[in-house]
């Protein structure tokens, strides 16, 4: 099927961190990236990406949900539900009825809807390994709402990825240049459209174990400032997100230039 108009919504992921374009101070991401590959099918094809860092769920069904449906898309795609996992006041019941609002209402709004599940970040990430049953209430409801609306699941769960830190950026929780390209190729192939071979195999050679300087390293460096963060933002009621913007709010052209951009990098999964 030849898409005309593709709308991203969700999180930090939709956005793209920590995937930034080579020389510049702007995130890529697998959305940009599956528009790329969309756009040398159908060189019409029109991409919005409605994502921003540090949404919720139910942010996400406020703020980017109605414009998702104001642009008529024929592919939208939700990646979200990981900053629900990370509050204070986490309910496994609200979590769950998150995620079926908002697949019901982009599933009512458009003919092909596809979203994700969460790979398991946890075993490999000692501090947060609390937040497993979480993902897993998470990945229950993502399954159901799929399977009750309609809607293509891309079950990035038992990606073996998940165990490789070279798929992630600096702060082992967002997925780096290698990742994006692996959950891409992920979504690609569960709506049909054929992608690099390359991009979904496994990065070559064994990843390198950290070492106790590196974790400290890591701690200080990532973990600390944000658990400071959260919880100025309790305190203050802020969020991540605020006075952020999405990247691109309206559906746009894919130009030629975006569309090469789809090429594989060597070595790369």
């Amino acid at each position: 099927m030849a898409y005309q108009r593709f709308v991203a919504v969700g999180d930090s992921c939709t956005e793209g961190i920590d995937d930034p374009y080579p020389g510049k101070r702007q995130y890529r991401g697998w959305a940009d990236l599956v528009a790329s590959r969309l756009a040398r099918d159908e060189p019409g094809l029109r991409y919005a990406n409605l994502g921003v860092r540090g949404r919720r769920l139910d942010q996400i069904i406020i703020e980017q949900i109605p414009t998702a449906i104001d642009l008529e898309p024929d592919l939208v795609v939700l990646f979200g539900g990981g900053n629900d996992l990370m509050t204070r006041a986490f309910s496994a019941e609200v979590v769950a009825n998150r995620v079926r609002a908002a697949v019901r209402l982009l599933s009512d709004a458009a003919p092909t809807v596809a979203v994700f599940t969460l790979s398991d970040v946890s075993f490999r990430m000692p501090l947060v390994r609390r937040m497993r049953s979480r993902i897993e209430v998470l990945n229950d409801a993502i399954r159901e709402a799929a399977d009750d609306y309609g809607a293509t699941l891309v079950d990035l769960w038992p990606d073996e990825a998940a165990a490789d830190l070279r798929y992630f950026g600096p702060d082992r929780l967002h997925l780096g240049e290698h990742g994006h390209r692996r959950v891409a190729a992920h979504l690609l192939r569960r709506i049909g459209v054929p992608c690099e071979a390359s991009w979904h195999e496994p990065l070559p050679g064994d990843p390198a174990e950290p070492g106790l300087l590196a974790h400290a390293r890591w701690v200080w460096d990532c973990v600390l400032p944000v658990a400071r963060g959260r919880m100025v933002n309790y305190v203050t009621g802020r969020s991540t997100g605020d006075g952020y913007l999405p990247k691109r709010p309206e559906l746009l052209p894919v130009l030629t230039d975006e569309r090469d951009r789809w090429t594989p990098i060597p070595g790369s999964a």
